[in-house]
């Protein structure tokens, strides 16, 4: 019996990105020429920089609303900019990136993301087909669009919101890319729409939230509705060129569980790998941040 590796991942040589420290249920993170500080439920353990020196070394820091678990708003220093620009540029990629200040914590990119970055870029140079169809859904600001458009593909990009649409698309033009197809629709919907039409993905990338909700009011929970979405997934996913991304972050799934899940809806899965990514402080402190499960057929 074949032995199953869970695999850990981080992004690597990303120098426009930094995690400096992490612990109190807090993260210290540079992202460009700003450092930030916002909360982590994930850090449970002690920091291991001095308050003081967080204090010191932040340009902006996110608290809070009362009995809030994430609506708040940022302290921001003096220089602070609420919108800028950081490039993500490896042997393979060269993108860009813009980033602001959100009144939910967060600023526009999820660093961790880079290493599914690199796999689609791989992927889609290697699939047999000219200008695979990619679908990228739960999409939100595009890392993942961008970079599979970058590496060739034929790109669909589905988010409920118009404002991360928008965002997505001043990414994919500060990238000086262009002719990503953008859909603001309930990502449940469009997916059993596609199904139902015979449409076919060589690609599919799916990272949806714990919570959501569509442009119509259309609640998602991840709990209930993740096996069903997988299912009908298979139905657009091509039967010999292929890749799937599934990417979650929620605290109450496991790599086990995601694996479950997918091996319950697709009957191939050739090359498989799943596990978590992480991201690491200057301290060695490895920060989790979501589980993954990733095959393809090249």
């Amino acid at each position: 019996m074949q032995q199953e590796i869970i695999k850990l991942e981080t992004p690597q040589n990303w120098k426009e990105y930094q995690l400096i420290d992490s612990g109190g249920f807090e993260k210290l993170e540079k992202f460009g020429k700003y450092i930030l500080r916002r909360p982590e439920p994930q850090a449970a353990w002690d920091k291991s920089m001095p308050e003081a020196e967080w204090e010191r070394t932040a340009n902006a820091t996110f608290k809070k609303d009362k009995g809030s678990q994430e609506k708040g708003e940022w302290i921001l220093k003096k220089g602070m900019e609420e919108r800028w620009f950081m490039p993500y540029k490896t042997d393979a990629l060269d993108l860009n990136f813009k980033l602001a200040l959100s009144s939910f914590k967060h600023v526009g990119i999820f660093p961790e993301q880079a290493s599914n970055w690199e796999f689609i870029m791989d992927k889609v140079k290697k699939l047999p087909v000219k200008n695979p169809k990619v679908l990228n859904i739960f999409a939100y600001t595009g890392g993942a669009s961008i970079a599979a458009k970058q590496a060739g593909a034929d790109i669909t990009h589905v988010d409920s919101i118009k404002q991360v649409i928008s965002w997505s698309r001043e990414n994919m033009e500060a990238s000086n890319l262009e002719n990503i197809r953008w859909v603001v629709e309930d990502a449940l919907k469009f997916v059993k729409r596609e199904a139902k039409r015979g449409n076919i993905y060589q690609g599919i990338i799916l990272d949806p939230p714990a919570y959501g909700r569509g442009p119509d009011g259309e609640k998602w929970i991840l709990e209930e509705q993740i096996n069903e979405l997988l299912k009908t997934v298979a139905q657009i996913l091509d039967k010999e060129n292929y890749f799937l991304i599934l990417n979650m972050y929620s605290m109450g799934f496991s790599s086990l569980i995601v694996e479950n899940l997918v091996k319950c809806s697709f009957s191939q899965t050739q090359n498989h790998e799943f596990g978590e990514l992480y991201l690491q402080d200057d301290f060695n402190k490895k920060l989790p941040l979501g589980v993954f499960y990733r095959f393809a057929s090249v």
